[in-house]
């Protein structure tokens, strides 16, 4: 019997015992004691949880807003180690993370995403210190003693870039003794999951903790023409050091270091078109994006690298009775960069040169073509005998698609960098009376650079330059880079007042400043294929530096009713904020000359794009029936989002195009419930519901989009799973958990039941077809990701120093899609698939 149906076997038995269970938040089926970070809190009653969602260590059950928490039992028990795996276990929650490139990640709360090439709309605090690059979120960040996921604005408690929520987490502390860690996997698809750590003692109050962890995968896909090869591989490694001195004493010193590297693959995507009347040749032409069959024909190894270091300094600082200093700096750096096949093999963009030493690729390109001829790439594309888009020559011409096997679509190198340094310093009354206060200062510079560099492909690879000369082995076509640099400064406070044991009221104040400067790194060079500039925005005028400063008065009120001690009426209101910022220079010119003057697209992008500010009111009952045995959390929110900023992406002759744009106002209205049940001792039922109805009130940036949902906000989540732990012999226990998660429909751009004009409708016209433009416009009512339900499965037999698992991650299989980005003028998507089924064993051993 081979290993996967073994496990296979052995999951499904697990899932039988565990028992189909309803919906769920993780945290609140958590009887465990608190997680080791919170155990210095105040006492609380035996299984409380005890989170840090104001900054202060409370009782879940009394923080008045919605908190999910993953307790340290509940992250063994359900294998999570990275953002992806808290919010699918999170109602109102989802994530798009690693479909681009390993520091791509967006998260998605109750409606409000954090736009791709913007900042992050979540907040990341690690032990107290908030992470700045979004490069970071998914990134694993030591070994975790607890989550906390906070919904709404949190910039007031929580600092920067927190307008949708933050995502706060606790790692481990050092020891009294020497004690360690080990845990590893092997999964199909050669996927190697390991983590270690080691905590100890260094003298009298002082300790310290050292982890590792290691992974690496296949991944589910493969290039078709050449098996061995993958398209979806990756590997990672991180490194992480913390020491503690003065534990328990006036002064504590908390100093901590990390460094992370990835290498693996990019932009697994394939195109999917929606031009309905080109479907009466091709029904492939008018696809759904569910329905699509994956396939990967590049000639370009895609690849992905990323370096991260950051190190931190943590100041605790008793300065009397009732007043406490807390200060941190943080130096952060994040480099990565990616390769991967063009997409511009339509527009026959590298089918001519102006410049003879640029001949060389066009001679690749006809003879990767003539090579290739009847390679079955991806519907509708297919190879002719000649590199020319299809409507120019009907008889012998092509239709590549994006990723293309031959060399006809160039190549793509782009390069994120960034580094930054920010400090936060705050005094803190000590609790003691029916007034608690904190009032801070923070300051942040980051330095940022962005570049987008298409080159021919003549056949002998990439290199990786931003600029390459026309006569070298892959000469740039097209460049758009830009240096970032950004000033933050903030001061904050907030104040709570609590009289007697049943009312409190909090009320909390934030003031942020970001000057924001750019210039373009652009070179003044030509474009060997088109004769333009590198920059086709240059061809408009001049690109001069460009500066800005946005600011945001951040408030945040709380009040809360306790009638009983196991019941909680909560409500509370703030305003969220993000900053606005540039897209590269010469962005609006490119869209304005080849959408909106050659198609009469109705789409406006600017290069300075504006702040995104929010206000959102949240008001909710949470308590415990039956001594504790049922818990549950209800809530109704209302947010109004302004100048929401969305991600587009624009593909055309020019090459591509990576802006920032702003919804001006978006409506969000939503219910969440939770509730969980421990029915018997060692058994537990949990779950979830979330509904957000998103309504776009206005959008400049497309006006015929009014009416449509909020781009990449799930419509409904569901949760449910269930939970048991059972005695065998002596400290021998078994385990078994199921999770199910199901992510209703989904659209990802503000563009959905509408019909667009693509450059096919400006260039049919002008075409050996002679055919009228609206045969070329799109429709994207077949772009909306469908409703998904995704069953985790995992079973462990454990002591108090061994456990042996086995797991099945979508154990039915189920076909889904990542991300779907359309793009609105090229005519269709670029879609991602989601992970497929993988099964594994896990061998773990503490000391």
């Amino acid at each position: 019997m081979r290993i996967s149906q073994w496990l296979n076997t052995t999951s499904l038995l697990s899932a039988s015992v565990a028992g189909f269970a309803f919906a769920a938040v993780p945290a609140l089926a958590q009887s465990t004691p608190q997680a080791q970070a919170a155990e210095a809190a105040a006492p609380a009653e035996e299984g409380a949880i005890i989170v840090t969602a104001r900054r202060q260590n409370e009782r879940l059950q009394d923080v008045p807003a919605s908190v999910s928490v993953l307790t340290a039992a509940t992250l063994a028990n359900t294998g999570s180690t990275r953002a992806a795996d808290f919010t699918n276990l999170t109602p109102g929650v989802t994530i798009v993370t690693g479909t681009a490139e390993a520091g791509d990640t967006q998260i998605n709360i109750r409606g409000i995403n954090g736009a791709r090439d913007a900042e992050s709309s979540v907040a990341l605090v690690v032990d107290g210190i908030l992470k700045t690059n979004t490069a970071q979120l998914n990134q694993r960040q030591g070994t975790l003693a607890q989550v906390e996921l906070l919904k709404g604005p949190q910039g007031a408690i929580y600092g920067r870039n927190a307008a949708a929520g933050a995502i706060v987490l606790q790692t481990i502390k050092p020891t009294d003794t020497l004690t360690g860690a080990v845990r590893a996997s092997y999964a199909e698809q050669n996927t190697i999951d390991s983590a270690a750590h080691i905590a100890g003692p260094l003298g009298e109050n002082a300790g310290f903790v050292l982890a590792g962890t290691y992974y690496k995968t296949d991944g589910f896909w493969r290039n078709e023409i050449d098996k061995s090869k993958t398209i979806a591989d990756k590997k990672d490694w991180s490194i992480d050091g913390r020491v503690l001195y003065g534990a328990g004493t006036d002064t504590q010193i908390d100093v901590k270091a990390r460094y992370a590297q990835f290498r693996g693959a990019s932009l697994p995507f394939n195109a999917s078109f929606h031009l309905p009347n080109f479907a009466a040749v091709n029904p492939a032409f008018y696809e759904n994006v569910n329905k699509h069959e994956f396939r990967f024909y590049p000639n370009i190894r895609a690849t992905n690298d990323q370096d991260s270091f950051d190190v931190s300094v943590k100041l605790d600082k008793k300065l009397s009775d009732g007043l406490k200093l807390v200060g941190w700096a943080l130096y952060s750096t994040v480099n990565q960069d990616l390769v991967a096949d063009g997409t511009s093999a339509d527009f026959a963009r590298y089918i001519s040169a102006t410049n003879p030493a640029a001949k060389s690729a066009v001679d690749a390109c006809f003879a990767s073509t003539a090579a290739n001829t009847g390679f079955p790439v991806n519907q509708p594309g297919f190879i002719g005998q000649i590199p020319v888009p299809f409507i120019f020559a009907p008889a012998n011409g092509s239709t590549f698609g994006p990723y293309s096997p031959t060399t006809c679509d160039g190549t793509q190198y782009q390069v994120r960098t960034q580094k930054d340094v920010s400090t936060e310093w705050r005094l803190i009354g000590e609790p003691g009376g029916p007034l608690n206060w904190q009032v801070g200062i923070y300051y942040l510079h980051i330095d940022r650079s962005t570049g987008v560099s298409l080159g021919a492909d003549t056949g002998k690879g990439v290199v990786k330059q931003l600029y390459n000369a026309p006569d070298s082995a892959n000469p740039t076509s097209l460049l758009l880079a830009d240096k970032f640099k950004t000033n933050v400064y903030a001061a904050f406070g907030n104040v709570e007042y609590k009289p007697n044991d049943k009312f409190e009221a909090g009320v909390a104040l934030r003031y942020d400043i970001e000057r924001r400067q750019s210039s373009s790194l652009v070179p003044t060079a030509t474009d060997p294929f088109t004769g333009g500039p590198i920059n086709p925005g240059q061809a408009f005028g001049p690109i001069t530096d460009k500066a800005a400063t946005f600011k945001q008065f951040e408030p945040k009120v709380t009040l809360s009713y306790k009638p009983t001690p196991d019941l909680n009426l909560y409500a509370n209101w703030g305003i969220g904020f993000k900053s606005g910022g540039f897209n590269n220079q010469g962005s609006a010119a490119v869209v304005n000359a080849n959408f909106k003057q050659f198609i009469n697209a109705n789409v406006n992008i600017n290069d300075q794009y504006g702040k995104e500010w929010s206000s959102a009111w949240e008001a909710g009952l949470k308590g415990n029936l039956l001594d504790g045995k049922l818990t549950f959390d209800l809530a109704g929110y209302y947010t109004q989002v302004h100048g929401m900023q969305f991600f587009e992406f624009f593909v055309g002759s020019f090459g591509l195009l990576r802006v920032v744009s702003n919804i001006d106002k978006v409506d969000l209205k939503g219910v969440e419930l939770n509730v969980a049940v421990k029915p018997v001792r060692g058994v537990k039922l949990f779950g979830s519901v979330n509904y957000t109805d998103s309504e776009i009130k206005r959008n400049s940036a497309r006006p015929n989009t009014i009416g449509n949902k909020s781009p990449y906000t799930a419509d409904y989540t569901i949760n449910v799973g269930g939970e048991i732990e059972q005695p065998i012999s002596g400290d021998l226990r078994f385990l078994a958990r199921a999770d199910y998660r199901v992510t209703g429909p989904t659209w990802f751009s503000t563009v959905q039941n509408q019909t667009a004009p693509t450059l096919f409708s400006g260039l049919l016209p002008i075409s050996a077809l002679k055919l009228p433009a609206v045969v070329g416009d799109a429709k994207y009512d077949v772009a909306r990701r469908d409703t998904f339900g995704v069953l985790n499965l995992r079973a462990a037999l454990q002591t108090d120093r061994y456990s042996l698992a086995v797991f099945a991650n979508n154990v039915t299989d189920k076909k889904y899609l990542a991300e779907v980005i359309p793009a609105i003028e090229f005519g269709g998507s670029f879609i991602s698939p989601g992970a497929r089924r993988m099964i594994g064993v896990e061998l773990g051993a503490k000391f």
